[in-house]
């Protein structure tokens, strides 16, 4: 296996080329490109000219989160930034596919816990000790076999996400047709058929604009503040609300709509923070560094799951909640409340600001009801994906160990019996 540092310059950006992987695109054992920064072709060649990332490597972070690891997809060219080494395998002893497991499991975290160095800032991880450490390793054909095992429920998680991606941006885009760009009212001032409507639907919006009191806005429609159309934290944990357990959601946790970890404690032993109830049709937005779009949905959440206080949970009052939903998770909110946040190292809005935000509202209810018909199973069939994702995900962890150490085997997994 080879370990490549890589520079600890930082080059500037680009608003297109090649992405600049940095620590926090390192999540969940991948690469999330959301965000990233992208730098010129020219500085792309000179940046990976020591170390050129390729399908089976491993990034690996030697700060802030030392140990952490993420594969390079196939097809994926990209830089790597700060603080970020590069593992290689030679594929003489380790099969490449199988690297990124090695690497997750948990004789990977106790030699990284032996070799971390404690900072006043940061942790950090000597990378001179990683050549050194010891580990125990399958032979390659029960290397192949896990690695396709492992892989194939990763593919699934995987797929699911980028189905929910689309399933959730469809339904931002009609958002952004209905109620921003107001596509159906200039279609009909056009004197053309609104695209994708049928009749009735069309019907329901009307065909001219007039001057509102911000801006321009279809006849008969208004601005109307989110707390306006939304109860605000409405629901807290009471000390004698009858739950011997709480499922918890920490921000932390939590990356435009999908929630990674649901942690579990007895009544009496939870976080201060976890004091937020949900009910079904939530959108719940971190109120802490706003701009990082840690939000979610709360579909048919059971009656123990609470959030942190760092959220605002937007409860619907009078607007649907996929329209509730649709018109929060917009890019332009996460960026106008990153922009409304104060604070030194955790900057974060109070929860008026979120409700003094305001959204055109139709004077038509049916056309909110429209809305919905079209936009709940989108986001209905993302959650589902997300529920299917989280069991295939701690299926994948409870075997990723047992087969490293050879309690169980592929082979013997196959045939469901005991190693």
């Amino acid at each position: 296996m080879t370990l490549i540092d890589c520079d600890h310059r930082t080059p500037p950006a680009a608003d297109a080329g090649y992405p600049y992987i940095a620590i926090p695109q390192l999540k969940e054992g991948r690469l999330d490109l959301s965000g990233v920064r992208r730098i010129s072709p020219e500085l792309f060649a000179e940046w990976t000219r020591k170390a050129k990332p390729r399908h089976h490597d491993v990034v690996l972070s030697r700060r802030c989160n030392p140990g952490e690891t993420a594969y390079v997809p196939a097809g994926l060219e990209c830089a790597l930034g700060q603080n970020l080494v590069l593992l290689r395998s030679d594929g003489e002893k380790v099969f490449p596919p199988f690297l990124r497991w090695l690497l997750h499991g948990p004789d990977w975290w106790e030699q990284v816990g032996k070799s971390i160095n404690v900072g006043a800032i940061f942790n950090s991880l000597k990378c001179a000790d990683i050549p050194n450490f010891r580990m125990p390793l399958p032979p390659l054909a029960e290397q192949k076999a896990i690695a396709a095992v492992l892989g194939a429920l990763d593919d699934k998680i995987e797929l699911n996400r980028r189905m929910n991606a689309t399933l959730e941006a469809m339904a931002r885009a009609l958002f952004q047709s209905w109620f921003v760009d107001f596509d159906p009212v200039r279609a009909k001032l056009d004197a053309r058929p609104p695209a994708g409507l049928d009749s009735a639907t069309a019907a329901l919006f009307p065909e001219h604009f007039e001057h509102g009191e911000d801006a321009m806005l279809p006849i008969g429609w208004r601005h109307a503040a989110i707390e306006e159309v939304c109860a605000i934290n409405a629901w807290t944990l009471g000390k004698n609300d009858d739950l011997e357990t709480l499922e918890y959601v920490e921000i932390s946790e939590v990356s435009r709509g999908n929630i990674a970890n649901i942690a579990t404690y007895t009544r009496g032993e939870e976080p201060s923070r976890a004091r937020r109830r949900l009910r079904h049709g939530d959108t719940v937005l971190s109120t802490v560094r706003p701009d990082r779009g840690s939000y979610f949905l709360a579909l048919n959440p059971p009656e123990n799951r609470v959030a942190s206080t760092g959220f605002a949970v937007l409860t619907p009052t009078k607007v649907p909640w996929s329209f509730v939903h649709a018109a929060m998770t917009q890019p332009e909110v996460s960026e106008h409340l990153g922009q409304m946040a104060d604070g030194g190292a955790y900057p974060a809005v109070r929860p008026e600001i979120i409700g003094a935000m305001k959204v055109a509202l139709p004077n038509e209810r049916k056309i909110l009801e429209a809305f919905h018909r079209t936009c709940a199973p989108l986001f209905e069939q993302a959650e589902t994906n997300r529920t299917q994702s989280r069991t295939l995900a701690t299926l994948r962890d409870t075997l990723l160990p047992k087969l490293l150490s050879g309690e169980l085997s592929v082979a013997s997994f196959e045939r469901g019996v005991p190693a």
